[in-house]
């Protein structure tokens, strides 16, 4: 049962945390409008791969995390930390999204797939996003570090991960000037942020 509630969580974690438009969601959607759906894909192919690779690293360090609770309290603490950066980065410092997004490199299959893995490179947000997500279900028994639970639990968030930029590649279209975008999804990803520091704010308070 346990590996079941891994594949579920892995799946549809990923696929809610990746559906929320933003900076990948937007290339992905892009290079499909330009270029054709088949390289919209091999970017989230790149994209999943990136993303599978930092799920595993966030799920191991979530499992020493379990097996040492001496070290929830600080870790709790650090957490506080990260979240709170990346809300003052999303809503102060990172670029608005409604800026056009401009193109990189030539405009080959190999180039857009590397391409994809170098773009979610550069998004650290599934190292504490899993982190957090797998610590909150294991508590509640719903969420097992097993080695062959674990690794169902990277491939289903590999597959979410797909699944989401697939629904982009597939159906959504962006303007070509994409400053006609009404809302800066970094003010989304930076309120949600917020509201996820004063959960761990008061889970700090709570036990002290």
């Amino acid at each position: 049962m346990a590996i079941f509630y891994n594949l579920l969580i892995g799946l549809f974690g990923a696929f809610i945390g990746v559906l929320p438009p933003g900076l990948i969601n937007m290339y992905a959607a892009k290079i499909s409008m330009k270029e054709g759906r088949k390289r919209g894909f091999l970017f989230s192919i790149g994209v999943c791969i990136t993303v599978m690779i930092q799920t595993y690293v966030a799920l191991i360090f979530a499992r020493y995390i379990g097996q040492h609770p001496e070290i929830v309290s600080l870790l709790q603490k650090v957490a506080l930390g990260i979240f709170i950066s990346l809300t003052i980065y999303f809503i102060f410092i990172a670029k608005d999204t409604r800026i056009q997004i401009r193109d990189h490199g030539e405009n080959s299959k190999k180039n857009r797939f590397f391409l994809g893995i170098f773009i979610a490179m550069l998004n650290l947000l599934p190292l504490p996003y899993w982190m957090y997500l797998s610590i909150t279900f294991n508590t509640f028994g719903a969420f097992s570090f097993s080695q062959p639970a674990l690794i169902l639990a990277v491939i289903a968030a590999g597959i979410g991960t797909f699944s989401s930029l697939a629904l982009y590649v597939q159906f959504f279209r962006p303007k070509e000037d994409s400053r006609k975008l009404k809302l800066n999804m970094n003010y989304v990803i930076g309120i949600i942020t917020a509201i996820i520091s004063a959960i761990t704010l008061l889970k700090i308070i709570k036990h002290m």
